[in-house]
């Protein structure tokens, strides 16, 4: 009877932890989904991906690594390195780990690591929702020493159906159409999220008038959701937001700071988070006047 006691026991338990883990997964995956997606259209890394890697090196934001030095990835120091870190038991004791201020910087990092790296450069000839060819890719690259890697990717891959964020196209025309009154079926322009946000990027030609006819929209309410006059002429590569922005950041990156980087503006750093100016002023209590500093830190909320 004590035997058959001690089994259920640890049948309950297996039970528990089995759902505690995938509830932490299905967490992870809500906060940070739209970091990662964000990341594959700056730089064509599929966000599952991203979100495999970052839930297995990280098990789910919650390994001391994530926990006390926002490194999500695992990524060490390296050679190149010159920011914080922090020592931790690896491959060998004491080894340097990469310390962020916030996940967002690791995202970031993560994505410039793969990006700025030789060995890597064969992973963006795939397609980007080939995410198969990523995980063995990754592997034989060199990213893990685990045998298992490829196979531990993808098989988070599919056990939460993370390959439904590399279809992000899709994604952005059903919000589309939830935001936007349109009648033609399609588009010509590719469409984007951020911050629940619906937006396109600027190309050769562009204007207001042109991007309002095509998504239609009245040019006058396309200037004012993206906070300029009638006189601002638009530049190739800006986000044109679709619809209001928000008077918040995403959930995942609130209370974090942005560092300004050369030719970085209040308004180039609003678009970026798809949050209105006044915002941004108001939280780092700065007048209307200011003009951001490279490497100054604004905080975001």
């Amino acid at each position: 009877m004590h035997r058959f006691l001690l089994s259920c026991a640890l049948f309950c338990l297996s039970i528990f932890s089995i759902f505690a883990q995938t509830e932490a997964y299905r967490q992870y995956i809500e906060t940070y989904k739209s970091m990662a997606i964000d990341q594959m259209l700056r730089y064509r890394i599929p966000a599952s991906i991203t979100l495999a890697q970052g839930l297995l090196e990280s098990s789910a934001g919650s390994s001391l690594l994530a926990t006390t030095a926002n490194n999500h990835f695992g990524i060490k120091t390296g050679g190149s390195w010159t920011g914080p870190f922090v020592l931790r038991t690896d491959d060998a004791p004491n080894e340097q780990f990469r310390k962020y201020n916030s996940a967002a910087e690791s995202f970031e990092d993560h994505s410039l690591f793969l990006t700025g790296r030789k060995r890597y450069s064969s992973l963006f000839a795939l397609a980007p929702n080939d995410y198969k060819g990523w995980a063995y890719g990754l592997k034989n690259c060199g990213y893990a020493t685990n045998p298992k890697y490829a196979e531990l990717l993808i098989g988070v891959i599919e056990r939460y159906d993370l390959a439904q964020y590399d279809r992000y196209e899709h994604v952005a025309e059903n919000v589309f159409q939830r935001v936007v009154e349109r009648k033609a079926e399609s588009v010509a322009r590719r469409l984007y999220i951020c911050n629940d946000l619906v937006y396109v990027i600027v190309g050769a030609g562009d204007s207001f008038e042109s991007i309002a006819r095509d998504m239609g929209i009245s040019e006058r309410k396309l200037r004012k959701y993206n906070e300029v006059d009638k006189y601002y002429e638009l530049s190739r590569g800006e986000v044109v937001f679709l619809t209001k922005k928000k008077s918040r950041v995403a959930k995942s990156i609130r209370e974090t700071y942005h560092i300004v980087a050369a030719g970085e503006s209040m308004y180039s750093i609003a678009q970026r988070y798809g949050i209105k100016m006044i915002k941004l002023y108001k939280w780092n209590n700065l007048p209307p006047t200011y003009v951001p500093e490279v490497g100054a830190s604004l905080l975001l909320r």
